[in-house]
């Protein structure tokens, strides 16, 4: 171990070569310290490595191999992976040339920086010139403009935080890269690489002015020269007074530097102030932090904010971030961008709660915030990002409310992201038709959708933010298709809805009279009764809800009479089939054409993307894609806004049609799809721009195009291999989204069939497979029934619709004879 023959006594009270014995304040830190080391690495065992050509260089005094260390250079071992700009904000990054490094600085305007210079700790502003051979670290903006006269070469600029009498001071220090501290002046020494005699004849400066007579010729060097003003009898300090040596003197310099104290380093050294110094560096941090977080966010970057929220709450940088957060959501006139500014605020107080106050998903509505969700709803998101703020400070003293504030922020995101998906709106058109007779039912039905790659790229925010492409596949399930809705006038002034679904696990209906306006009220709360279809009347604008006209007059005045419309899906609930989407298809096809109007596919498509934000579902746009367009199809959609989805038929070999149809099946697993948390889930971690969410979302687009092509060539083994891939990027998009039982069902299936996956976002509902053989189903049926833990399960047979949604006029008799 590396303690071995030496007892923790003898480790702790050793003593440092050239320690005081009297240094009493020094030792006990030093005992302290080693203490540490001790408790921290007396037991790590020792090792050693043998690295054939590598090399190492020890501490030196010459600053030339310190600027060596700081920038890339042929030298170096690792020039191929150096991080030119690590940690910085830099407005003008061309003006960076190879071979430099910017480290911790925030450089705004033009700031030039050559070749072998490096750049530390520093806030300047341009413009600048800084050629080759530079140092500059500790420099603030005030210093920018004293540097600004000055085109620099081969000098050390350096800020440096001191002490002296418990006054805290700000000091500048100059000297060239090729300058030995050590060197005699009366040698070969020189000052900002030039020989002292240089030096006085050009500044003025005379020998005594730096060293004291007591000082032997032969002692006198760069590292005990009194050079470095640190204070002024009636003026504060600034870069200047030390920058003037690099030229000739103006009228007062000299007489000025003169005047005040003035230190060498030697003894500037032992005034340092390390804690100020490394409080100062940090401040700097997260000063070029806020300024990313700006970019980062206003760019439509993909860099994760994540870490350096995490680093600013541990360090207490908390309110300068959420400062700038609040600020970008203010400025931002895109929603989208102004969401994630709001979702990163979210990300901020969670971390404040230090993982205690509950789970993160959760209600949002509390009354307190009310005022300020109202605001963003009207739009006014600079007032409703002013009151969440107001809101939030009395939100912050401990966990369970900083993680409730969380909760509210999401909410308010959520606000955002339908109002950015509303851009869709404008994509939607309709044109009035015959209002059909008093009593004759307008009939939709529509196919199931099956995705075969792509989910998750079509759901907002990712969708208008990083570009989606799904491919879906339109199918009958058993032969027919399993949604549908159906819209009459009736001579009542009232609103008759009707809302029936399941048929494996047993149908269940629910009826609602909507006898005025206050009944509709509720459309916005997915889970109240009936509220799809209220949301519905209210997106085709069938039904104005904030109006002076009671429903009675409005339904009297524009029809004649009120609506009865019957809604139906034989799938189970969460079956993963697009049902919910395609239904609100199917809907607003029907409540459209009843109420004398008509539409295209491609309206429809976006007017379901609106009726589910009104509804608050927050779904994309494959499901309507898959279910309202016949047959196989690749859907894609652009990262900009607005929201536009365009839709592209797949063609596909002959005879590939009826080679799916006997080669896929669908499998009920028994297990109801629970995605309760599961979208916020996959929203938060987008928002958070993780690595590993971008890298996958790529994928799914990607896949998506490939499965595309599989299509089109008629290969079920490619197809499947699409498929399986697929499943994969829903695991990493969605963790837990596969239930134990259905692993063991996947795992009995897999060496029968080319691919696999759960329907729709996972969790349970239905699984697709692409089987090896044709017409496998009394098989699989079989293999399943002796694999133990799969409850209850079916097998339904699958058919590609070419036809898509189907709209019909019937008579109110021939209905009934159904």
């Amino acid at each position: 171990c590396m303690a071995q023959g030496v007892t923790e006594e003898v480790f702790v009270k050793g003593q440092s070569p050239g320690m005081d014995s009297g240094d009493t304040k020094n030792a006990a830190a030093t005992r302290n310290a080693r203490s540490v080391l001790w408790k921290a690495l007396h037991a790590v065992p020792l090792t050693m490595a043998y690295i054939p050509g590598g090399t190492y260089d020890y501490m030196s005094m010459s600053a030339s191999d310190h600027i060596l260390h700081l920038t890339a250079h042929e030298q170096t071992a690792w020039n191929h992976s150096f991080c030119k700009v690590a940690h910085s904000d830099v407005a003008e990054p061309q003006l960076l040339e190879e071979g430099c490094s910017v480290t911790n600085s925030l450089l705004e305007g033009a700031v030039s920086l050559g070749p072998g210079s490096a750049i530390q700790h520093c806030c300047l502003k341009g413009s600048l010139q800084i050629r080759s051979g530079c140092l500059l670290t500790g420099l603030d903006i005030a210093s920018s403009e004293d540097l600004k006269s000055h085109v620099l070469e081969d000098v050390v600029i350096q800020g440096h935080a001191i002490r002296l009498r418990d006054i805290p001071c700000k000091v500048f220090t100059l000297s060239g890269r090729h300058d030995n501290w050590q060197s005699s002046a009366e040698e070969n020494g020189t000052y900002l690489n030039v020989p002292w005699t240089e030096l006085f004849h050009r500044t003025g400066i005379r020998s005594q002015d730096l060293w004291n007579s007591d000082t032997l010729p032969s002692s006198r060097c760069l590292l005990n020269a009194r050079l470095f003003p640190v204070l002024h009898a009636s003026e504060p300090l600034a870069l200047r007074d030390i920058l003037w040596v690099l030229g000739s003197p103006e009228a007062g310099q000299l007489q000025c530097w003169r005047a005040a104290w003035r230190m060498s380093w030697e003894e500037l050294r032992t005034c340092l102030d390390q804690e100020r110094e490394l409080a100062s560096r940090k401040a700097l941090f997260f000063l070029q932090a806020q300024s990313k977080i700006r970019k980062v966010l206003m760019g439509h970057s993909n860099c994760s904010l994540l870490p350096l929220i995490r680093s600013a709450v541990i360090e207490g940088y908390q309110e300068a971030v959420l400062k700038t957060l609040d600020e970008v959501a203010s400025i931002a006139s895109d929603p989208g961008v102004a969401a994630r500014a709001l979702a990163c605020i979210a990300d901020v107080l969670a971390c404040m709660a230090k993982g205690e106050g509950g789970l993160r998903s959760g209600p949002a509505a509390n009354k307190a915030w009310a005022s300020a969700f109202q605001q963003l709803e009207r739009g006014n998101i600079p007032e409703g990002v002013k009151e969440l703020a107001e809101e939030r400070k009395k939100w912050l003293s401990r966990p369970v409310l900083l993680v409730r504030a969380a909760r509210h922020y999401e909410g308010a995101e959520q606000i955002l992201i339908r109002q950015a998906v509303m851009s869709s709106c404008q994509f939607i058109s309709v044109q009035p038709v015959e209002l059909p007779p008093m009593g004759h039912w307008v009939q939709v039905e529509c196919p199931a959708r099956v995705d075969l790659s792509g989910g998750w790229s079509d759901t907002p925010p990712i969708t208008y933010e990083h570009g989606g492409a799904v491919v879906d596949l339109a199918v009958l399930v058993d032969g027919l298709r399993p949604i549908g809705a159906q819209a009459r006038r009736i001579a009542e002034l009232e609103l008759r809805l009707v809302s029936a679904s399941g048929s494996l696990e047993g149908e269940m209906v629910a009826e609602f009279v909507c006898q005025c306006l206050e009944d509709l009220q509720d459309y916005c709360q997915p889970h109240a009764p009936g509220a799809l279809l209220k949301a519905a009347f209210i997106c085709t604008q069938v039904v104005t809800l904030h109006s002076q006209r009671s429903l009675r007059d409005q339904l009297e005045e524009r029809f004649g009479g009120g609506f009865e419309l019957r809604t139906w899906s034989r799938l189970p609930h969460g079956s993963g089939l697009g049902t919910s989407s395609i239904l609100a298809g199917a809907v607003i096809a029907a409540l459209y054409r009843v109420s004398g109007r008509s539409t295209n596919v491609e309206s429809l498509i976006h007017a379901v993307l609106h009726l589910e934000q009104v509804l608050t579902t927050g779904g994309g746009w494959q499901d309507q894609v898959g279910g309202l367009v016949p047959g196989l199809k690749i859907g894609r959609s652009k990262a900009q806004l607005p929201l536009k989805v365009e839709v592209e038929q797949i063609a596909i070999p002959e005879g590939f049609r009826h080679a799916l149809n006997e080669h896929l099946l669908l499998l009920y697993t028994g297990k109801t799809r629970l995605a309760r948390n599961l979208l916020q889930d996959v929203l938060r971690n987008w928002y958070a721009r993780l690595p590993a969410i971008i890298q996958n979302a790529n994928g799914l687009v990607s896949n998506a195009e490939e499965c595309a092509q599989a299509l089109q060539q008629g290969n079920l083994a490619l197809l499947g291999e699409c498929m399986n891939h697929y499943r994969l990027q829903k695991k990493v998009m969605a963790p837990g989204c596969e239930p134990l039982a259905v692993q063991r069902m996947m795992e009995a299936l897999q060496p029968h069939v080319y691919g696999q996956s759960l329907a729709g976002a996972g969790g349970g509902g239905f699984l697709y497979v692409l089987t090896k053989q044709p017409r496998m189903q009394e098989a699989l049926q079989r293999i399943l029934e002796e694999t133990e833990g799969l409850g209850n399960f079916s097998i339904h047979t699958v058919e590609v619709d070419v036809a898509g949604f189907q709209m019909r006029l019937l008579e109110e008799d021939l209905l009934h004879a159904e």
